[in-house]
């Protein structure tokens, strides 16, 4: 049986260009692992920078949250009040 092998000049050539993906594919394969990290630490940073207020300009016009607490804990007060327990199943 006879099988068809590539001049020398062309294996080199299919060398070097097998070694060029691999190189390629190791530089995606950081960038994707840099990338999986700054993603973990994305979301707690986006999650301090929304506690903080830094995510849109703030409205001074804007009651403090201090008051607003005040304001919905007297709200709640006021409300009738609801059963909020568990619910037993009839057996």
């Amino acid at each position: 049986m006879s099988v068809p092998v590539p001049s020398l000049p062309e294996q080199t050539e299919i060398i070097r260009r097998v070694e060029i993906l691999f190189a390629f594919a190791d530089r995606l394969e950081a960038r994707l692992t840099t990338a999986r990290r700054q993603v973990g630490q994305l979301t707690p940073a986006l999650l301090a920078k929304a506690f903080r207020g830094e995510l849109v300009p703030q409205d001074p016009a804007d009651e403090p949250a201090a008051e607003l607490l005040k304001r919905l804990a007297a709200q709640r007060e006021t409300a009738p009040k609801t059963n909020r327990g568990r619910k037993i199943a009839s057996r």
